[in-house]
């Protein structure tokens, strides 16, 4: 079994683009799952990450303040900002130009953890950015989304508040809580858990492809190019930042990962929750989901290389 989880979370990129594949060109294999259910997985996926949480993955937060201080700005900022001026460069219509600032609003993904493990990089400022980003969000992300998508949709920031406090934070505090309480259990169950939450992320993305495959047809050529530009710039501004501020390489590309990986189940899911008058918000959270695992398992492979024998300072 341990094996088996190990694979799975190695190859989160390759699953999950096989079921968004599969759930474009087969809608039936997985529209019957109803999207109400992308709450209680996003959930689980949030529980897990309170699983792995630990005080000392905030001791960074105040050991090195300038480390996550700079990469919690330029999440905000960078992704926030490139989202908006994609939607204009683009003249999006105004679902998936919603669409695309929910992504670019919204907190780093729990994915750029494996990512930056992968690449070989400063994982305990991954976390601690991650970490910041997720529980600064339900304040953040409604905030950033009604200044950049307020002009053209009714943005309700409070009931997004709500909501991402429920679908994040709430799991995340009783994750962490057992995790606290229950150590045995945490320490038997920690093996598991980046493989259950590959599988979450994963049949979220086919939900949401399954039950907008049609639509997803319709405009896949736009949405694609969109999602690779706001990622992949996403990625390089972020490790632009960290290089112009003298940062180390193992700093750098965590802060490049955590830039450009986005907590894109999120963004479907407040679409779905949130403006049901615009359907189609919900696909470039999905081709989101899809490309940045693809993209980080790519830089992760040329980051390592530059990581081999930097020391974190």
């Amino acid at each position: 079994m341990k094996r088996i989880c190990d694979f799975i979370t190695r190859y989160m990129g390759v699953l999950v683009l096989l079921v968004a594949v599969l759930a474009l060109l087969f809608p039936a294999s997985l529209c019957w799952v109803a999207p109400v259910w992308i709450n209680p997985l996003l959930g689980v996926v949030m529980f897990g990450m309170g699983l792995t949480l630990d005080l000392n993955d905030f001791k960074v937060v105040f050991s090195r303040p300038r480390d996550v201080l700079i990469g919690f700005f330029a999440q905000f900022t960078v992704m926030p900002l490139l989202a908006w001026l994609l939607v204009k460069t683009f003249s999006l219509p105004e679902d998936l130009a919603l669409g695309v600032i929910l992504v670019g609003c919204c907190p780093g993904g729990t994915a750029s953890n494996v990512i930056t493990y992968l690449a070989r990089g400063d994982l305990a400022l991954s976390v601690g950015i991650t970490a910041v980003s997720t529980v600064c969000a339900p304040l953040v992300t409604p905030l950033l989304t009604w200044l950049l998508a307020g002009t053209f949709v009714d943005v309700d920031a409070v009931s997004m508040f709500l909501s991402i406090v429920q679908v994040v934070i709430l799991p995340i505090v009783v994750g962490f809580l057992i995790q606290r309480f229950f150590p045995t259990f945490t320490r038997r169950a920690v093996a598991y858990l980046p493989a259950f939450s590959s599988l979450a992320i994963a049949l979220i993305v086919g939900i949401i492809v399954s039950n907008n495959s049609a639509k997803l047809l319709q405009c896949s050529f736009l949405v694609v190019l969109v999602v690779m530009l706001h990622n992949v710039l996403g990625l390089s501004l972020g490790y632009t930042i960290a290089r112009l501020l003298r940062l180390s390489n193992k700093k750098c590309s965590a802060i490049a990962i955590e830039v450009g990986m986005q907590n894109s189940g999120l963004a479907s899911s407040l679409a779905t929750l949130h403006f049901a008058a615009f359907p189609m918000a919900t696909i470039p959270g999905a081709v989101f989901s899809v490309w940045h695992n693809i993209s980080g398992a790519i830089v992760a492979h040329f980051f390592a290389k530059g990581n081999v024998g930097d020391r974190v300072e």
